[in-house]
């Protein structure tokens, strides 16, 4: 499967409806510049906002920050599977740092093995269903079993190929990945975190597995921070009880069950669990010892995800209730779009509230 990032934009002058000739310039003035057309030489250009640079997909996000990296880094190889958009945006502007293997997952994967053992830091490109289930064996004999610096960044994870169906829902690959050795596990909630995390993990010894969305997705992180391979971000302070949620969308529904919880005077913590291994069970334990209980929430099934990871690290060392929020077991055999589908799943800021007002009211 192959799917092309194309960007489009409707030229129309403000005020002038499509098919409509624009206004002439007034006498003397400089003529508008062609729709997508350049900035004249030495024009000055405004820098783009916060939110202009990150709304847009984690894979955008993701991508550029590869080409800025790999531009000083000669290391750096993208290694494509036919994804769609990188054979332009990167093989054009670096194409000796450019392999695209094709539709060919484990094939991906062997050679990107390969090129790691040779001393450069491949970021193998493909589908979140495709690296977790059809090309496993090579994850985890060529890649996790030798130890390599091989970043394996998948898109579609999730539901958020929701459109194309079951098929290619990946729901299931955290609980594949997290068990393979060496393997660290990141799942950043919107484009800014993609970035930093990239950013953070360049020179990570060892394999890592990357999870990215499709589309765009709400933006959780309003300015820059720190971010920290294995430390739980805390989005919101708590005491009655502490939600713990990783992805774009669980992250986003955490903080709206937060506000439903506190409208109904009961305080909520919440943590964006974006590294799944290694863990933060130091924050874990906190919000064990501190707070009511943990709801967890998620865009996989409750089996192997964060959820049972959250409940191994606690169950170990403390007396807490955990409640999973997550999607349930069997198919999702209906198309719609990403939030829709973990609502008609289950993973919803109303379904988070209850499970999270049970726990508080039984402090």
């Amino acid at each position: 499967m192959s799917e092309v990032i194309t960007e489009t934009a409707a030229g129309t002058p403000a005020g002038a409806s499509a098919g409509t000739p624009a206004p002439a310039p007034a006498p003397g003035a400089a003529p508008a510049p062609a729709p997508g057309a350049a900035p004249a030489p030495g024009a000055a250009t405004a820098e783009p906002s916060w939110a202009e640079r990150y709304a847009v997909p984690a894979r955008d996000a993701y991508r550029r920050t590869l080409l800025d990296l790999a531009r000083v880094d000669p290391r750096i190889f993208c290694v494509d599977s036919d994804m769609g958009g990188l054979e332009t945006l990167f093989g054009d502007a670096l194409p000796e740092q450019y392999v695209n293997v094709g539709i060919a997952e484990a094939n991906l994967l062997g050679v990107s093995a390969g090129l790691a053992h040779s001393g450069l830091l491949p970021y193998a490109n493909t589908i979140a269903s495709f690296a977790a289930a059809r090309a496993c064996e090579q994850l985890k004999v060529d890649v996790a079993g030798n130890n390599l610096p091989v970043r394996v960044v998948v898109t579609h994870a999730g539901v958020s190929a929701g459109h194309y169906g079951p098929t290619h829902h990946a729901v299931e690959d955290i609980a594949i990945v997290r068990t393979l050795p060496h393997l660290t596990v990141v799942v950043p909630c919107d484009a800014a975190e993609a970035e930093a995390a990239v950013r953070a993990t360049v020179d990570l010894p060892g394999p890592l597995y990357v999870r990215l969305g499709r589309a765009a997705t709400p933006l959780v992180n309003d300015a820059p921070y720190d971010f920290r391979l294995g430390e739980a971000r805390l989005l919101r302070e708590g005491e009655d009880v502490t939600l713990v949620a990783t992805g774009p969308y669980p992250v986003v529904m955490a903080l709206e069950a937060a506000e439903l919880l506190a409208r109904q005077g009961h305080s909520a913590r919440v943590l964006n669990m974006h590294t799944i291994k290694p863990l933060d069970t130091a924050a874990l334990g906190r919000a064990a010892r501190e707070t009511g209980g943990i709801v967890t929430v998620e865009d996989h099934v409750r089996v192997g995800g964060l959820g049972a990871a959250v409940c191994e690290a606690v169950a170990e060392d403390h007396h807490c209730p955990v409640r999973r929020i997550g999607v349930p077991d069997g198919y999702l055999d209906h198309v719609a779009g990403e939030r829709e589908l973990l609502e008609y799943a289950g993973v919803h800021p109303e379904a988070i509230a209850a499970a999270a007002l049970g726990l508080a009211r039984g402090r």
